[in-house]
C-alpha cells in the first residue's frame, strides 16, 4: 500500500492505499490504532479499492485545531471529507472497534452514500446511562482542564515504545504479537530529539463528553440503510457482552452477524479468516 495525503477543511489526513480497481472501500481503524491496523488485511482485498484512513490526530494525520472535541459525531464529517478528497460520493466503510462505530454513524447520517457496511468489533456507539450525563460532564471536564500542558513521554527507540504499547494496555483482550503492535507504533510516532514521541494527539485519551444512551443507539441501527455485516470475535468483549451484540445487530433493517473465535484486533492476527468472511460481503 502507497501513502497518499488528503486535504480536508479539518487539516491533511494521511492515508494507506492499495491498488486494487474494484469497489471502493474507506477503513476505518480503532482508538489509539491508525492506518497501518488494516496492513494485514491489505493483501486478501486487493481486487477492491483499499484506502485505510488515518483518523484525526491519529498516526500521521493532523490533529484537531485548540478547543476542538475528538467526539465520535465530530468525525462524521472528517470520513465525509476524506470520501470529497477522494472523489468518492458513493463507496463502503470498513471499520473496526471505534471506526466501526463512526462507520455506524456515518452510515446514519448519509445513506444516500454508503453502499455497504463491514464492522470487526463493533456495532454502535458505547452508551452511557442517563442518571450519569452529568457526573459524565464533570468528570470529562477536568480532565480536559487537567491535560494541559502534560509533557510526552520519550522512548529512546522503537522497541521500548513497542513494548509500552503493549503493557499499557492500549489493545484489549487482543494478546497481540510484538510484530503486530510494531505495525501500529512504528505509523504512530514522531522522531523528536532524544528519540520518539507518539504522534497522537493527547487529548484522544480524554473521556467523551456526552454518550447516547441505549434507545438512540437502537434508533441510530434502525437508520442504517445498507446491507451490514458484523464481525465478532469469541470471547466477546466485556463493554459489549453477546446479548448486547446480538441485540443490536437485530435492529439493523438488513444486518447480519458472524462470530469467529479470536481476540479484538482478529482482523490483523487472523487475516485470511477475517477476510473470508468480509472480502465477499465488499465485493457484492
Amino acid at each position: 500500500m502507497r501513502e497518499v495525503s488528503l486535504q480536508t477543511a479539518l487539516g491533511s489526513l494521511s492515508a494507506l492505499r492499495n491498488h486494487g480497481q474494484g469497489p471502493r472501500v474507506l477503513a476505518l481503524h480503532g482508538w489509539l490504532d491508525n492506518a497501518a491496523s488494516f496492513l494485514p488485511l491489505a493483501p486478501f482485498l486487493d481486487d477492491v479499492e483499499l484506502v485505510a484512513l488515518d483518523l484525526p490526530g491519529h498516526g500521521r494525520s493532523a490533529h484537531l485545531g485548540a478547543g476542538s472535541d475528538y467526539s465520535f459525531a465530530g468525525s462524521i464529517a472528517a470520513v465525509l471529507d476524506a470520501a470529497d478528497a477522494l472523489g468518492w460520493e458513493r463507496f463502503r466503510l470498513l471499520g473496526h472497534s471505534m471506526g466501526g462505530a463512526i462507520s455506524c454513524m456515518v452510515a446514519a447520517a448519509c445513506p444516500q452514500r454508503i453502499e455497504r457496511l463491514a464492522l470487526i468489533e463493533a456495532v454502535g456507539v458505547l452508551t452511557e446511562a442517563p442518571a450519569r450525563t452529568h457526573l459524565r460532564l464533570r468528570e470529562a471536564v477536568a480532565a480536559q482542564r487537567a491535560i494541559k500542558g502534560k509533557q510526552l513521554r520519550v522512548f529512546p527507540d522503537i522497541d521500548t515504545a513497542v513494548r509500552a504499547r503493549m503493557q499499557a494496555g492500549r489493545v484489549p483482550g487482543s494478546g497481540l504479537e510484538a510484530d503486530l503492535v510494531r505495525l501500529l507504533v512504528e505509523r504512530g510516532l514522531r522522531e523528536v530529539p532524544g528519540g520518539y514521541v507518539w504522534s497522537s494527539d493527547p487529548r484522544l485519551t480524554l473521556p467523551t463528553l456526552v454518550r447516547m444512551t441505549e434507545a438512540q443507539v437502537d434508533d441510530l441501527l434502525a437508520g442504517i440503510e445498507c446491507p451490514t455485516l458484523a464481525l465478532f470475535a469469541d470471547p466477546p468483549q466485556p463493554y459489549l457482552p453477546d446479548a448486547a451484540r446480538q441485540h443490536r445487530v437485530a435492529q439493523l433493517p438488513d444486518g447480519r452477524m458472524v462470530v469467529q473465535q479470536g481476540g479484538h484486533h482478529l482482523h490483523m492476527q487472523q487475516p485470511a479468516q477475517v477476510a473470508e468472511v468480509i472480502a465477499t460481503f465488499l465485493r457484492a
